[in-house]
């Protein structure tokens, strides 16, 4: 082993005495489970509220990077699946909840979006097999024999520990769409000179032919997401002008995104041999410990063009069929190295598997001996797209530069929804999604 690996764990050791000392359910308690207790307040965004919930997916179903948006009547499915680490089955159950468009609960009852029952319970589980880390596997596909929606919008799914609702395990958001506008859209340079080389700005038009609305800049609203992110959209669009049945989305310097870098990756789809960015890998006794290779800032370096997920991540297993259930978790160190420790800067990890937030089971602590940021994440067998982020003392809004940096040819997708809301309707109704990649 790389007298790099080596210093990692010994260094990182001290930090997790139990690691090797303490029995496996205190070390999962400890280790696995030690993070800030969360607020069992419902969230109206993509939120994981338990800390033995583990590996949560949200898609269309047979398509995992794809984002959980369904055309109305249209047919498919979407597929919320998780893990348990808690090995015994528990009675989760899943209410679904109409939004407007800034994600607060509609005026709608419940029999105004839903045919069928909520709050029903999910019964597609299985047990982990031939794993050393145990956990049971939970799957629900909607819409159902059970419920199914009837009008369009966004959507919130919540799942419960109980059948009573008392404890919040899960947030999703997904949305629900009515093909009945046509969206043209496309990238432009930047309004701005001093972000030619660092942002990406989109245009787009609205097209409503055989479909009368009266007052576009009152019922029309539109929100652009970059790779599907909530956390960063540009919300509350109206049009800036109006040409017949076409509505014209062309702002100055208002739906422009940092674009970012091609995202940092790790393949941990096989514990049998060392992938590109693995230094390390040691097999205990209740999982796999993992250290990747030491990385430095890249917000200077040249731009490098690959393919990613664009920031997702996908659960498999490359020596077995199933990684649903057959692939095993592993704790995984990330290093990052600087020069010094950065004043009144905290470092995260983010991703899909964060769900874009700051959480504090994902921060890095500067350690001098290996000149690096460290940290260490539990994460299943699977391929996970991920960026390092500062966050300076008193600011809310994680910082890219710092350790990414930006450059207009990065690839990224694109999605506009378009909301109708006419006078005297209750509800925003989705009427178009269109989704644009650059540079692809």
């Amino acid at each position: 082993m790389g007298v790099y690996a080596t210093l990692i764990f010994n260094v990182l050791k001290p930090r997790y005495p139990y690691m090797k000392c303490l029995s496996t359910v205190l070390f999962w308690c400890l280790g696995l489970f030690a993070v800030t207790a969360q607020s069992d307040s419902l969230r109206n965004h993509d939120f994981v509220y338990l800390p033995n919930i583990r590996a949560v997916q949200f898609h269309l179903d047979g398509l995992p990077l794809t984002n959980p948006i369904l055309n109305l009547g249209a047919g498919g499915q979407l597929r919320l699946a998780f893990d348990d680490l808690n090995e015994d089955v528990m009675d989760y159950v899943y209410e679904i909840v109409h939004c407007d468009q800034d994600w607060t609960p509609s005026e709608l009852d419940e029999l105004d979006f839903l045919d069928g029952f909520n709050g029903e319970r999910i019964e597609e589980y299985d047990f982990s097999y031939n794993t050393l880390r145990d956990y049971t596997h939970y799957d629900l596909w909607l819409p159902n024999e059970d419920v199914r929606w009837t009008v369009s919008g966004n959507y919130l799914i919540h799942v419960y520990e109980d059948d009573e609702r008392r404890r919040p395990a899960i947030t999703r958001r997904f949305m629900v769409t009515e093909s009945i506008v046509r969206i043209a859209s496309e990238s432009v340079a930047p309004s701005q000179v001093s972000k030619f080389r660092t942002h990406q700005e989109i245009d787009f038009l609205v097209n409503h032919k055989g479909f009368e609305i009266r007052n576009p800049r009152q019922e029309i609203t539109a929100v652009v997401l970059q790779n599907g992110r909530w956390d960063n959209a540009v919300t509350d669009l109206k049009p800036a002008f109006i040409k017949g049945e076409d509505l014209i989305f062309d702002f100055q310097n208002k739906i422009v995104f940092s674009a970012g870098k091609e995202h940092r990756f790790v393949d941990l789809r096989t514990f049998r041999y060392l992938t590109e960015r693995m230094a390390d890998i040691r097999e205990e006794q209740t999982h796999y410990d993992v250290v990747l290779k030491k990385e430095g800032s890249r917000t200077f370096q040249n731009f490098r063009s690959y393919q990613d997920l664009n920031g997702k991540f996908v659960i498999e297993h490359l020596e077995r069929p199933n990684g649903d259930i057959e692939g095993d978790y592993a704790s995984v160190f990330f290093a990052v190295g600087v020069t010094q420790e950065l004043f009144d800067t905290e470092v995260y990890l983010v991703g899909n598997f964060t769900d874009w937030l700051i959480k504090p089971e994902y921060k890095m602590v500067y350690n001098p001996a290996v000149g690096a940021y460290v940290g260490r994440v539990w994460l299943k067998q699977g391929f996970y797209d991920y960026l390092y982020v500062g966050l300076t003392e008193g600011s809310t809004e994680p910082d890219y530069e710092t350790f990414e940096g930006n450059w207009h040819e990065t690839e990224n997708e694109y999605q506009i929804l378009v909301y109708y809301r006419p006078f005297g309707q209750r509800f925003d109704r989705l009427i178009g999604v269109q989704t644009l990649s650059v540079n692809r």
